[in-house]
């Protein structure tokens, strides 16, 4: 579901992460923490587990904002994240995108962003992006 972008507009957009993608992000960081790589450890942890990294979880916001919605000329002010629950490889999400505020004058916008088990239906992440749109706001 997607609306014309501005005040009250939604934009959802499901994902997922292999683990493929979970040992790539882990090179390119350099965050090898077990607990994403090693399932042997991640079985001693709450989690019994190996989970994503946050920040690959949260990759999505940048994604969906830089490229779908605004799109394409989004430039990031900021951004707050909130990790609710752990994400994990081959699991369907989907976040929803809610332009909460809109700042004609400076071209900029608030927009809440929420991560959900597509399965369970929980929130798993969410947090708000600031950013700024030359054409778009």
């Amino acid at each position: 579901m997607t609306t014309e972008f501005g005040l009250n507009a939604v934009h959802q957009y499901t994902f997922r992460f292999s683990q493929a993608d979970v040992i790539e992000f882990a090179r390119i960081t350099g965050d090898n923490n077990p607990l994403h790589l090693d399932p042997d450890f991640a079985a001693r942890t709450p989690f019994k587990r190996p989970i994503i990294h946050g920040m690959l979880g949260a990759s999505v916001f940048t994604k969906v904002l830089g490229t779908e919605f605004p799109g394409f000329g989004s430039v990031y002010l900021g951004q707050t994240l909130e990790f609710l629950r752990p994400m994990f490889v081959d699991t369907d999400y989907e976040v929803t995108f809610t332009v909460q505020a809109v700042n004609p004058a400076k071209h900029t916008a608030e927009i809440q962003g929420e991560v959900r088990d597509v399965q369970t239906k929980k929130v798993v992440m969410r947090g708000v992006a600031t950013l700024m749109h030359q054409e778009k706001i």
